[in-house]
């Protein structure tokens, strides 16, 4: 039993979404970061950096904080969704980090500056919109040809979804992505990822690109 503590964002998306795909037994904690609950005591003991998502895995009695090294671990034990192979696993991880360090805090900023406090900075709507931009050509020219960002369905697929799922947010038109705007609705008929963005709780419909 995997005990989740989530809300509803991008990072928590991707664990919920995994733990779904891999049909665990898993109990949902929310942590409404709107009013301050990843702050709590109780939390911080779990996340000492206070974000979400985090887990406690009740068979050892670990906890784990960061949403990439959940995925990971989840991958691991479960055996599903990062190959045994090192070349193939060194890749997947390679886009696993590219989401971590780049396409994640990138359109986290262009979320901040154009969806949330637009007008406030002419040079950072302009920077970071430029951005998205150019990490939405990196990812189209990834899955030129793909079906998925690597050659089977992987927690890689699972980390990016949940970011460009919030493209009206980014000002992103998935029209200018063929190979994006394909992958993401490939992803979006899967019943576990359209249960998983629905965790800790419904949000209405999920943008179909």
């Amino acid at each position: 039993m995997i005990d989740f503590y989530t809300w509803t964002t991008p990072n928590g998306r991707k664990v919920s979404i995994l733990l779904e795909e891999l049909g665990v037994d898993y109990e949902v904690h929310p942590i409404n970061i709107t009013q301050g609950d990843q702050n709590s005591p109780a939390f911080l003991k779990i996340s000492p950096n206070n974000k979400i998502p985090a887990i406690i895995d009740r068979d050892n009695g670990m906890s784990l904080m960061e949403s990439g090294a959940i995925l990971v671990y989840l991958a691991e034990k479960y055996g599903r969704f990062l190959p045994k192979d090192s070349v193939a696993r060194a890749e997947t991880n390679e886009w696993l980090m590219w989401q971590m360090g780049g396409f994640g805090p990138i359109l986290g900023q262009a979320h901040h500056f154009l969806h949330f406090n637009p007008g406030k900075s002419d040079y950072a709507e302009s920077r970071f919109r430029s951005e998205v931009a150019r990490l939405y050509g990196v990812l189209d020219r990834r899955l030129e040809g793909r079906d998925y960002i690597c050659d089977d369905y992987s927690i890689a697929d699972m980390a990016c979804w949940p970011w460009v799922s919030r493209y009206e947010w980014q000002q992103v038109n998935l029209a200018d992505y063929p190979n994006v705007r394909s992958w993401y609705q490939r992803l979006l008929a899967r019943d576990a990822v359209q249960k998983g963005y629905h965790v800790p709780k419904h949000m209405g419909e999920i943008p179909q690109g």
